[in-house]
């Protein structure tokens, strides 16, 4: 069982920053590839970034490759999304969540633990 609770959501300008965190609980969090989702009003939730189990093979959405990166310390039970450069349409809930394995897929049915969301709003 792992549990996962994010942070570091907010709101900022375009162009801004924003670092969210994902602390889990559980001595099997290095055991599972995680990922970034999000979801925005009226829309799909769509994933976002994937990092494996030992944090050297990571994935991206197009609309976000080149501005947020993934990163996790196994040692901290945490992951992180870094997002730069951030636009309006950034705007969103955003999820983490534990795979079922060691990898990290862009398919939502992947993961079996998710935390409860952070709002990340950027204004233009």
């Amino acid at each position: 069982q792992v549990q996962l609770l994010e942070s570091g959501g907010g709101s900022v300008q375009a162009g801004g920053s924003l670092r969210l965190s994902c602390a889990a609980s559980g001595r099997t969090f290095s055991s599972h590839g995680m990922g970034w989702f999000r979801q925005a009003p009226g829309k799909m939730r769509e994933f976002v970034a994937g990092i494996n189990w030992g944090g050297d093979s990571t994935v991206y959405a197009d609309s976000v490759k080149g501005r947020f990166t993934i990163s996790r310390d196994n040692a901290k039970n945490t992951v992180y999304l870094q997002m730069n450069s951030l636009k309006p349409e950034d705007t969103a809930v955003y999820y983490c969540a534990a795979s079922r394995g060691y990898g990290a897929p862009s398919y939502s049915h992947a993961y079996n633990f998710w935390g409860q969301g952070t709002q990340v709003t950027v204004s233009s």
